[in-house]
């Protein structure tokens, strides 16, 4: 292998390549990085044996082409603190070799026959849907998805499918993020899969163009993702997630409209002198207006007036503020927050498609 590569554009392909890596395990081929050198481009392999991320780096002049196995670690460290333009790769047996304008580097890389097979798509996609969509639905819904490994069917975000629409939901068990997303191509019967947490992440971390489309394709147990310039391949979460529609609450009749940073603010505000343990901010809502308290016995208390439009009968409620300030981060300009009484959960929904659902505090 010989080729020359844009380091900016390296630089990007490894941030992402390298965050599939796994950093504690005895095999060190996991800790790898496959490197190959196509006409066409460098691609970047990287695979943990659930999540693989197969991304093309097209800024590349190659004069030979190859592939080399190189710890991925090592490699993202070498091109990060380089300050040159363009760096020359050239392998040596398993050894990769980078010079740049006033440096040499001599990575001892591993086998690359010993690197296990990534899955591909193959076939016609199940559905195409345009990146950025797709990005702020995941966006909407990632952060309330569980990270215990105790409770494995919600370690993940759902994906139901149903004609060209699709619904992306997350839920810990203590608050639940819906979004939806319109697909541009759509074959095949309605299903639904469970899509881990960890690829989903990879999304945010791959440079996409503008009106960029995705092919997707879900097989019994694997998802793949593929754009023009990379290929996201996982095994899919197993088990089955609860009945969502059974925790979405149809009846919540006090209807607040807000401007989304107003209340962020607010809410931001009045969680620096929360109660340690309780966590929670007591949100009082009249015809007056909202009030937003918090207090702690160590620290104080806080106190945080809101202007409201409302005409309904009073309530005080409490929440956990950073589960408001995790949903509002991800919404529209403007908000509804819907809510029945102190022991009920509340509802945000922002714009058409997003709706979050997030269990009270006892604040007693």
């Amino acid at each position: 292998m010989k080729c020359v590569i844009d380091r900016a554009a390296l630089l990007e392909a490894l941030a992402a390549t390298s965050s599939v890596l796994l950093t504690r395990t005895p095999k060190l081929i996991l800790q790898c990085i496959r490197v190959t050198a196509e006409k066409q481009g460098v691609i970047l392999t990287a695979y943990d044996q659930e999540v693989g991320l197969r991304y093309v780096v097209k800024q590349v002049d190659v004069t030979k082409t190859g592939e080399t196995l190189v710890p991925g670690e090592r490699l993202f460290s070498i091109v990060r603190e380089s300050a040159d333009e363009t760096l020359a790769f050239e392998t040596d047996g398993d050894v990769l070799q980078i010079r740049g304008a006033d440096s040499y580097f001599r990575i001892n890389g591993q086998n690359v026959r010993e690197f296990p097979p990534v899955p591909d798509m193959e076939g016609e996609s199940d559905f195409v849907v345009k990146v950025a969509a797709l990005r702020e639905a995941v966006d909407k819904t990632l952060f309330a998805a569980a990270r215990e490994n105790t409770r494995y069917a919600i370690n993940g975000v759902l994906w139901e499918k149903s004609g060209k629409q699709m619904n992306l939901v997350a839920t810990d068990g203590r608050r639940l993020a819906m979004s939806g997303v319109s697909l541009e191509k759509a074959v095949g019967e309605d299903r639904s899969a469970i899509v881990p947490t960890k690829a989903l992440s990879l999304l945010g971390k791959l440079h996409f163009d503008a009106d960029e489309s995705m092919d997707v394709q879900i097989k019994q147990n694997q998802v793949l993702l593929r754009t023009s310039r990379a290929t996201i391949s996982s095994v899919l979460v197993e088990g089955h997630f609860p009945k969502y529609q059974d925790v979405i609450p149809r009846d919540n009749d006090k209807k607040i409209p807000l401007q989304t940073e107003t209340f962020r603010s607010a809410v931001r505000r009045a969680a620096l002198l929360a109660n340690m343990e309780s966590r929670g901010v007591r949100i009082a809502i009249s015809s007056e207006g909202m009030v937003l308290t918090s207090r702690s016995p160590e620290q104080g208390e806080a106190r945080i007036n809101v202007t409201v439009d409302y005409k309904g009968a009073p309530i005080e409620i409490g929440f956990n503020p950073e589960f408001l300030l995790d949903a509002l981060k991800v919404c529209d300009a403007e908000i509804m927050l819907e809510l029945k009484d102190p022991g009920r959960p509340g509802v945000i929904k922002s714009g058409p498609h997003f709706t979050y659902v997030v269990m009270p505090v006892n604040l007693s």
